[in-house]
């Protein structure tokens, strides 16, 4: 099992210890590192994460709040799973509210905004979105980029509710995103996306940004329905081939 940092103290309160160890479970799960479905074992995250099974216990509570994890009766908790019919709920949500803020960040950003979301698009393309040309490695730096730009596309709306909303919303979708990066890369250009919008939000085009916004979401969507489906469909060769024979 991999995690995100260093060990935390264990001579540190419970309540940091929680505090902290939920932060790092949370990052692991939502960056694709803990696996949909996979059983979250105290023991083992102990050792992993070094932190008490009550601060861990604790951590775990909070995220199956979240929805992020799911608690067994009476047997401890798992990741949450990747539901392809939660999925496509969640980018039409993202579609409908991330639309909503870009057109009223359009309307009323001023130079400051235009001159944020034209400097983040081209750190953004400047950066590798794969750490190997060969295969997708996740690039952390890459990652940061790809949320401030998003994030500047939509800040001047001016409505922090909204913002805060669209921002769990993408965090509820990375972590599908994560399973589907190894199929859309190389082959998806999703730097020219950006620039796209990028352009269009300059332009105060609001029609065309929001349509090219949520083809951008659509299709990272259709890229994830796809490493459902497979996923999916290992799982069940994999129970096909440990079946008992039949008498």
């Amino acid at each position: 099992m991999s995690v995100t940092a260093e060990s935390s103290d264990r001579s540190g309160s419970p309540d940091t210890q929680a505090t902290a160890v939920y932060r790092r479970l949370r990052a692991d799960i939502l960056e694709g590192r803990l696996a949909p479905g996979l059983r979250l074992k105290v023991q083992q995250l102990a050792q992993d994460y070094g932190a008490g099974p009550a601060p861990l216990r604790e951590a775990l509570s909070q995220l199956a709040a979240e929805g992020l994890a799911r608690r067994i009766e009476q047997r401890g908790f798992r990741v949450a799973d990747a539901d392809p019919e939660g999925f496509a709920s969640l980018i039409r949500s993202r579609c409908l509210v991330e639309a909503l803020a870009l057109r009223e960040s359009i309307a009323r950003g001023d130079a400051a905004w235009e001159d944020q979301v034209a400097a983040t698009e081209r750190r953004l393309a400047r950066l590798p979105r794969s750490l190997d040309a060969g295969r997708f490695v996740s690039n952390p730096a890459w990652e940061a980029a790809h949320r401030a730009f998003h994030h500047a596309l939509l800040a001047a709306c001016d409505a922090p509710p909204l913002l805060a909303f669209c921002e769990r919303l993408r965090e509820q979708a990375d972590r599908y995103r994560a399973l589907a990066n190894a199929i859309a890369y190389p082959g998806r250009d999703v730097a020219a996306e950006h620039a796209a919008i990028a352009e269009a939000a300059l332009d105060r085009d609001a029609d065309r940004a929001s349509a090219l916004l949520a083809r951008h979401l659509e299709s990272t969507g259709s890229f994830v329905r796809v490493a459902l489906e497979r996923r999916a469909a290992a799982s069940a060769n994999g129970r096909r081939r440990t079946a008992p024979a039949a008498d």
